[in-house]
C-alpha cells in the first residue's frame, strides 16, 4: 500500500498522497475541506497529537492502514522521545491490525524535498518562509548534493497570530467574526475573477496617495466594503513580522547579487569588488499566508530571488505535498548531516610519531536521531586506541568538520580522552541526536558500554571571507 503524509496546522489537518498520475494530491475525507484538509477544532484537547489521532484514524477507516507514513512536524517540535507525536505516536492505529513505518520531516525538508523533487532547488542556500495562520517561521537551508540542513531560524507569533491576525484585520470592518464561517466568505471574494488586480491597482494607488485612495474599496463582504487603507495597514503588519523573523533567522545574510553586465565594470574592477557575504540563492514561501500576493512581493521587493513552486502548487500545500513524496519513496528528505567529521589522530611509523587527520564521518551519512557512524577503512571499522602507550591520561583530541570538498575545515571542540591500557581497542563513531546535538563514541572492542562524548551543535553553514577564514 502507498504511503501518505500528514501535516497538522492550527487550521486544517492536510493528508496527502501521491497520485496514480504521480504527483501529490490531498486525499479526500468526509467533513474535509476542498482544497484544505480536516478542519481541526479549535481547543481541541491534546492539540497537535489529537489533531493527529483524528486525521489518522479518518484516514484509516475511508483507505485502511497506509505502507508508511510521514508526518510533518516545526522544528522545534521534533525533540523529545516522540517528536511531534505524543507519548503514543500509534494511538490513532489501535485496532487497525499493524502499524506502518512512521518518521517525522521538519517544514523545510518537506518543502525542499518538493522542490528537489522538481529540479528547482539544487546546491546552495534557501530560506524557507512557512507563513501559517499562527505564526511566521523562516528557517536558513543548506543544500548540497545529498544533504540538507537547517542553518538557522527565528519565529515570530504574535499573540493574536499571524495570518489570523490579519484576516481579523479584514473581517472586523466587514463586522464579522473570524471564525472558519468568516475566514470562508473572505476568502470566497478574494478568489473572485479580477479580485487580485483590482487589489494590487488600489494597493498601489494607495500607496502613492494614501490620503485620496485609501478610503477605496477592494472587497465587499457581508454586504460592507473593506479599504484599501485597511488591508495596508494589516500588511504592513504581516510585513514587519516577517522582516523580524528573516533577520534573525539570516543573521546578516543577503540576497545573492545579481551578475553586473560586463561592460559596467572593468576587469580589475570586477577581481577589487568584495564578495557577497553569506549570499542566500532562492527564497521559498509556502504556507495558507504565503497565498497573498503582495506580501510576496514585498519579499521580492528586497531583492530575494522568488524560487518558483512546482506548477499548480498551493503553496498551503508544499510541505504535505513534499513528505508524500517522501512517503512514496519518490523523493530523498536529506535530512541528513551535509559536512563531514573528523579528528585529530595521533599515528606511529617507524618509532615516530605523525600528527594526522582521521574521517570519523563522511558527508551526508549523519541523520537524527539515526545509528551511529563509525570510523572505516576498506569497508571495516577502524581499530583505534586512545592514546599511544605512557601518554598522560586526558590528551586533547580536536573534533573538527569539513565540507565535502575539503576547502574549508572548522573545529567544533577538543575533548580530553581518557587512555586505556596497552591493549584496549575501541570503535571511534559519532552520533547526531533528534535535536540536532552531536556526540562522540567510543565503543570497546571488548565487554563495556561505549562512552559518549558531547559536542553540541555541529556547524551547519560553512562559509569563509577572501581570505579563508570562517565568518
Amino acid at each position: 500500500m502507498s504511503g501518505v503524509a500528514l501535516d497538522i496546522g492550527s487550521r486544517y489537518a492536510r493528508i496527502a498522497r501521491v497520485g496514480a498520475h504521480g504527483k501529490p494530491e490531498l486525499v479526500e475525507l468526509p467533513g474535509a475541506v476542498p482544497g484544505e484538509g480536516l478542519p481541526v477544532p479549535a481547543g481541541e484537547g491534546g492539540g497537535r497529537d489529537a489533531a493527529l489521532r483524528a486525521a489518522g484514524s479518518a484516514y484509516v477507516r475511508e483507505h485502511g492502514v497506509p505502507g508508511r507514513m510521514v508526518v510533518v512536524a516545526p522544528r522545534r517540535d521534533r525533540s523529545g522521545p516522540s517528536p511531534g507525536l505524543g507519548a503514543d505516536a500509534s494511538a490513532w492505529l489501535h485496532g487497525a491490525g499493524r502499524t506502518p513505518p512512521l518518521s517525522v520531516l521538519s517544514t523545510p525538508h518537506a518543502v525542499l524535498a518538493l522542490l528537489r523533487h522538481a529540479g528547482t532547488a539544487t546546491a546552495g542556500r534557501y530560506v524557507v518562509c512557512d507563513l501559517g495562520a499562527a505564526a511566521a517561521e523562516v528557517s536558513v537551508c543548506v543544500v548540497t548534493a545529498g544533504a540538507v540542513a537547517v542553518a538557522g531560524s527565528a519565529r515570530h507569533a504574535p499573540a493574536d497570530g499571524y495570518g489570523t491576525g490579519f484576516e481579523a484585520a479584514l473581517l472586523a470592518e466587514a463586522g464579522l467574526p473570524c471564525d472558519e464561517a468568516g475566514r470562508r466568505v473572505l476568502a470566497g471574494v478574494r478568489a473572485e475573477d479580477g479580485a487580485a488586480l483590482r487589489l494590487d491597482l488600489a494597493l498601489d494607488r494607495a500607496g502613492r496617495n494614501p490620503e485620496r485612495y485609501d478610503a477605496t474599496a477592494v472587497h465587499r463582504v457581508a454586504g460592507r466594503d473593506i479599504t484599501a487603507g485597511t488591508v495596508r495597514l494589516a500588511l504592513r503588519r504581516l510585513a514587519a513580522g516577517l522582516d523580524l523573523a528573516t533577520a534573525e533567522a539570516l543573521d546578516g545574510a543577503a540576497p545573492a547579487p545579481a551578475p553586473a553586465p560586463a561592460e559596467e565594470a572593468s576587469p580589475a574592477e570586477e577581481a577589487a569588488r568584495p564578495p557577497a557575504r553569506a549570499a542566500v540563492g532562492g527564497l521559498v514561501a509556502v504556507g495558507g499566508t504565503a497565498r497573498f500576493a503582495p506580501l510576496l512581493r514585498h519579499l521580492t521587493g528586497g531583492g530575494w530571488p522568488l524560487v518558483t513552486l512546482p506548477a499548480g502548487t498551493d503553496p498551503a500545500l508544499a510541505a504535505v505535498y513534499g513528505a508524500a513524496l517522501v512517503a512514496a519513496g519518490l523523493a530523498d528528505p536529506a535530512d541528513r548531516y551535509p559536512y563531514a567529521v573528523c579528528v585529530g589522530a595521533h599515528r606511529t611509523v617507524a618509532g615516530l610519531t605523525e600528527n594526522q587527520e582521521l574521517l570519523v564521518c563522511g558527508a551526508g551519512l549523519l541523520e537524527p536521531g539515526g545509528a551511529a557512524v563509525f570510523a572505516e577503512a576498506g569497508g571495516e571499522r577502524l581499530r583505534v586506541r586512545t592514546g599511544p602507550a605512557g601518554a598522560a591520561a586526558g590528551r586533547p583530541m580536536e573534533v573538527r568538520v569539513r565540507n565535502p570538498e575539503g576547502a574549508v575545515s572548522v573545529p567544533v571542540r577538543t575533548l580530553a580522552l581518557p587512555d586505556g591500557a596497552e591493549d584496549d581497542r575501541f570503535h571511534l563513531g559519532v552520533r547526531l541526536a533528534v535535536d540536532g546535538t552531536a556526540r562522540l563514541v567510543l565503543r570497546p572492542l571488548g565487554a563495556g558500554p561505549p562512552t559518549e562524548f558531547p559536542l553540541g551543535e555541529l556547524p551547519t553553514d560553512l562559509r569563509t571571507d577572501p581570505e579563508g577564514v570562517r565568518l
